[in-house]
């Protein structure tokens, strides 16, 4: 069982980099510190559970000092304990400026908050920055080589959204956050908020920080991520026993089930394949542990498929056009993907409509489009909620041979087969010789062929 990050080896030279440690850490029990903050800031701990680097898997963890009942109370944290763009010193400033902080990501005025508590002596959440591990230690593939990434990850899709990650927070280092410093001198120095410091706080954000969910929030725009004390001390597996829920005034952790005296407790972070798991918190879940993994065929495959089959340019012409319709039904896109889970299809009404239209006889795809068949059969796709294996081997042998030809085109982006990652598997000393990285990328690529093959199989 792996966690949602590796065991951190120490530097050695005791050097405090202002990049790497928060300003002032304390050089006292960084953890009898951030417990008495958390006391202060009105944290309350169930008595049964502690903070613990000592039997977990991964950094600080959270341990069942006693046994939990499923519904307990493990901690409860006040709103005012969160940091976010609304409790940092600088939130007054944050919202004044609010229309120049505007991104894609929504994450600009959470990182100006980070930037400047993280370097801030006088910081309200120096103690919780303390128990933080070093940010040179974070290991995202955006922090890898790109040869390495490529190497590794070809075949994922980690390598083009780590690509697209890199373009957009260059984007808003350079357009938004360094303008804005500017305009701060007091308090922002560009020298020291570098973008260096600002990409491994991005990396930290999606590693450790919280989204509420939307259908629970109260406001009438998105909540922004924040970050919560204690909470993101709790590792991560598919399989956990804790959740974390959202009140007006508390965010709460309870047990999902019973936990025995010495057990790990282990949040989620949502149903996440490994892929996204290695992109966002740096890991991967060795097979078959995570059953959220799941396989992406890109849309374009499949579009590239269809043409591959085409018998002269007339179909080749007929193909275009209907893809060109499923672009105007918002069912396929340049950058969309069919998501294949272990046991169904994620994608259920794309994929589904996608064969359907892709298949069709020219006769059958004129009478759909012009008498507007679609519109009906959109509410109809729409009512179908699951797309299971068994499903789809019940296919159409059209539908079966599209769906067959573009996970073979998938499975060729791939650097290696999945006889050779099964075979690195399954050999114990070559697999110890791994590196962290290594064996994280071998997981993502193994699960997602395991998937791919097994539609291979189905479509067959």
């Amino acid at each position: 069982m792996e966690a949602k990050r590796q065991k951190m080896s120490p530097t050695g030279d005791g050097a405090v980099d202002v990049a790497q440690k928060p300003a002032s850490v304390s050089s006292g029990n960084t953890l009898s510190e951030f417990l008495a903050w958390c006391e202060e800031m009105g944290l309350k701990m169930n008595p049964k559970v502690c903070i613990s680097k000592e039997g977990t898997v991964s950094e600080y963890g959270m341990l069942a000092q006693g046994n939990l009942s499923a519904g307990e109370l493990l901690f409860l944290v006040p709103r005012s304990a969160l940091l976010s763009q609304y409790t940092t010193s600088i939130s007054s400033i944050l919202q004044k400026e609010k229309a120049s902080l505007v991104s894609d990501s929504g994450w600009v005025p959470l990182l100006l908050s980070l930037l400047y508590e993280y370097t801030n002596s006088d910081s309200l959440w120096k103690p919780y920055f303390a128990l933080w591990p070093d940010l040179k230690d974070l290991d995202h593939p955006m922090f890898w080589p790109e040869d390495e990434r490529k190497r590794l990850l070809e075949g994922t899709g980690v390598p083009e959204v780590v690509k697209k990650d890199l373009d957009n927070m260059h984007l808003e280092y350079s357009t938004i956050v360094l303008p804005f410093m500017r305009t701060h001198p007091d308090l922002f120095q560009p020298e020291t908020h570098t973008a260096e410091l600002y990409k491994k706080l991005v990396a930290f954000v999606m590693a450790y920080s919280f989204q509420e969910p939307e259908e629970e929030q109260e406001m009438k725009h998105p909540i922004p991520p924040m970050m919560v004390p204690v909470a993101d001390t709790l590792n991560h597996v598919a399989d956990h026993n804790a959740h974390l829920e959202f009140s007006k005034n508390y965010l709460r952790m309870v047990a999902t089930r019973k936990i025995s005296k010495g057990q790990e407790i282990f949040n989620t972070y949502g149903q996440m394949a490994n892929w996204q798991l290695l992109h966002m918190y740096g890991f991967a879940e060795p097979y078959p542990s995570n059953t959220n993994d799941a396989a992406d065929i890109q849309m374009e495959t499949m579009r590239a498929a269809a043409m591959q089959g085409a018998k002269g340019p007339l179909e080749s012409a007929r193909i275009e056009e209907m893809w060109d319709f499923l672009c105007h039904m918002e069912m396929v896109g340049e950058e969309g993907a069919f998501v294949i889970g272990t046991e169904e299809v994620l994608t259920v009404e794309e994929l589904a409509v996608t064969l359907k239209v892709m298949c069709f006889s020219e006769e059958e795809y004129r009478d759909y489009k012009e008498n507007r068949v679609w519109e009906d059969d959109m509410v109809a796709e729409r009512t179908v909620s699951t797309l299971t294996n068994e499903d789809i081997s019940k296919f159409k042998e059209s539908w079966k041979r599209l769906l067959h030809a573009s996970v073979q085109l998938t499975l060729q982006a791939y650097t290696s087969d999945l006889a050779t990652d099964e075979e690195l598997i399954s050999d114990s000393e070559a697999y110890a010789k791994l590196s962290n990285r290594e064996r994280h990328a071998l997981h993502v690529r193994y699960g997602q062929k395991i998937i791919l093959h097994h539609l291979l199989d189905l479509t067959s």
